[in-house]
């Protein structure tokens, strides 16, 4: 599908230009490769902690544990072929290697959305409903919910990936991004793209404050039980379990 819509779209050229890099950055080069072996090293540490120690066998362990592994697929879309170009100074990037890029970008991103929705959930009845904590989280439930999220994920990045390759590319090619992602290439695009603007903005909103909304109604449960515990060492110490993945959550927001 890709090489027809290619064919239709370009007579001359295969290739777009990514115009978010300019030649010699040794810094910006230093920077994604320091980034990026830190996002592996961490992940990859946190996952086989998980792994190794038996007491970590829990629901909120289990999600991070996929979650470490979704952070480490998420990065490695982008910054590996971001650095290369930084690094050779070559900005072109393949109409094939472009949406397939997209694709898994999209993908693994709301993937991880979801996820951290899903784990806020976990906080949420760890903390307001513990009696029934190993009841509602069981084994079949965790898998159902990451499997959910996958899903939910891979679904996403299909509907954005075919509504770009309807979109019709002409000129010089060029996308001021860094990398393929989808408003950048609708921007990039000479065809009408209202339609496509409003779809991008209508799933955005659904899947992205779905899950926010989610967090944010699980963390005003969670703060209403901890602000009911009298003494400040139990508020403390059930802010502990907690306070890791609400750090994690900011970071996602704040970085999306």
């Amino acid at each position: 599908m890709i090489d027809r819509i290619v064919a239709c779209n370009n007579n001359t050229l295969d290739n777009f230009i990514l115009l978010g890099f300019s030649e010699g950055q040794p810094i910006f080069s230093l920077l994604i490769a320091l980034t990026y072996t830190m996002i592996i090293i961490g992940n990859f540490a946190v996952f086989s902690v998980i792994q190794v120690d038996t007491h970590l066998k829990t629901p909120m362990y289990f999600f991070l544990s996929c979650l470490s592994l979704l952070d480490v697929c998420y990065s490695t879309v982008t910054l590996p072929a971001m650095l290369v170009n930084a690094i050779t100074g070559d900005r072109r990037i393949s109409f094939q290697r472009c949406f397939t890029q997209l694709y898994f970008f999209v993908c693994f991103g709301g993937s991880e959305c979801l996820l951290l929705a899903a784990m806020a959930y976990d906080r949420y009845v760890a903390i307001c409903n513990p009696l029934r904590y190993h009841v509602v989280m069981n084994k079949t439930f965790c898998l159902g919910f990451v499997a959910g999220c996958w899903v939910c994920g891979l679904l996403n990045a299909v509907f954005h990936t075919l509504m770009t390759l309807k979109l019709t590319f002409c000129g010089d090619y060029h996308i001021n991004h860094f990398f393929c992602d989808v408003l950048p290439m609708l921007e990039a695009a000479c065809s009408d793209i209202q339609n496509s603007q409003v779809l991008l903005h209508v799933i955005t909103l659904f899947l992205g404050m779905s899950p926010f909304l989610l967090v944010m109604n699980s963390y005003i449960h969670i703060i209403s039980t901890i602000l009911k515990i009298r003494s400040s060492e139990g508020r403390q110490k059930v802010f502990s379990t907690c306070s890791s993945h609400l750090i994690v959550v900011t970071v996602f927001y704040i970085t999306a």
